[in-house]
């Protein structure tokens, strides 16, 4: 779609795994220390036998993944795009120590008389697996 700074179907992917690190800090910086992401033993006693990453993390590396998409339209652009939120966000499978995943944005709508861009996102662990999806909203303003 001329006359915007992305299109429909503009794409971005990255991967990462998930270290014990990353949740841990993450529960400090939130305080979320609920015990299913912290307490081992609490963990092993659950039907999932282990720890899990918060799902609010998998937000962030969703956020991750609007920022890559959005890489090639910061330039000679006259409106910076700013995250109106997430819609829609599930968390569909727990997201545990050393899972490796994949984050798929893909730009889905445009609103030219809003100013808006819709991303759909999808997150598969390393089997495949899909643990969480999200309709992102950008708002595109103004540089005054």
């Amino acid at each position: 779609m001329s006359g915007f700074y992305v299109s429909v179907g503009d794409r971005s992917s990255f991967s990462k795994t998930v270290g014990e690190t990353d949740v841990y800090l993450f529960a400090g910086i939130t305080g979320d220390l609920s015990p299913n992401h912290v307490n081992k033993a609490y963990m092993e006693k659950s039907r999932y036998k282990r720890l899990q990453a918060h799902g609010a993390l998998l937000v962030g590396f969703m956020s991750t993944a609007s920022t890559l998409v959005l890489a090639h339209a910061r330039d000679d652009a006259d409106e910076t795009p700013v995250s109106l939120g997430y819609d829609r966000v599930r968390f569909l499978a727990p997201v545990f120590f050393g899972d490796t995943l994949t984050v798929d944005y893909t730009i889905s709508a445009i609103d030219l008389e809003r100013r808006r861009s819709n991303g759909d996102i999808t997150i598969k662990n390393q089997h495949g697996t899909l643990v969480a999806v999200a309709t992102h909203i950008l708002k595109w303003v103004r540089n005054d």
